[in-house]
């Protein structure tokens, strides 16, 4: 059923592009609707900034709309604006860095304002709900204060919940560099989070055997 559901909203998608090519803009104005919230939450984490996010997702839908010839439609139509979203906002990271106004190994500037990391489970009791927030807290600042590459392979794989090939595709680099770079990205969250909440604050799983899975926590 899921794989059928999934068939339909690929199918649907498709011809929405189609008829964007065509001209129509309402159908780019619904492409746009039905992921402008995740891209902004992408190039928020990346850009560390919103009034920054803002600025890239206006201009990447831009960029989107005036190239949206050259989208082949081979992976989805979010990947694809995805890698743009991305490029935009390391390059506004590279222009900071060049400008001295803020460190990219250092502590975010403007942590206060990015995307929550959502921790629900409605069967906590009050004790394992403020557990829940403070490991909140620290998962999202931990997250920004990631290098960027590494931070940017983590929020699409783990947050945003691309497979790993759609991460490479949405990054332009091969497979086994996304994983390479997800797995250090979890093992700093890991030993970030240890040092708040003690060793084993989640359990690792088969795999990335000392990594966290914190896809299962990193909710938006």
């Amino acid at each position: 059923m899921l794989g059928t559901a999934e068939n339909l909203a690929a199918a649907s998608e498709l011809a929405l592009v189609r008829a964007a090519k065509m001209g129509d803009n309402g159908a780019f104005e619904e492409l746009v609707r039905s992921c402008e919230h995740r891209i902004f939450k992408v190039a928020n984490y990346i850009a560390q900034n919103r009034e920054d996010a803002e600025d890239i997702v206006q201009d990447s839908f831009l960029k989107a709309y005036q190239n949206l010839a050259q989208f082949r439609e081979e992976s989805k139509f979010y990947t694809w604006l995805v890698r743009i979203v991305v490029n935009d906002a390391l390059m506004k990271l590279r222009r900071r860095r060049m400008m001295k106004m803020v460190s990219l190994d250092g502590s975010p500037e403007h942590e206060d304002t990015l995307p929550p990391i959502e921790i629900v489970d409605s069967r906590a009791n009050p004790e394992q709900r403020l557990r829940q927030q403070q490991l909140q807290k620290h998962l999202g600042k931990a997250i920004g204060e990631l290098r960027p590459l590494f931070r940017t392979v983590f929020v699409l794989r783990d947050v945003q919940g691309l497979s790993i090939l759609e991460t490479a595709e949405a990054l332009n680099i091969s497979v086994p560099l996304v994983k390479t770079r997800l797995l250090r990205a979890r093992l700093k969250l890991r030993r970030r989070l240890d040092v708040h909440f003690g060793n084993g604050v989640i359990a690792p799983r088969q795999g990335f055997a000392a990594a966290l899975p914190l896809r299962q926590v990193a909710r938006l």
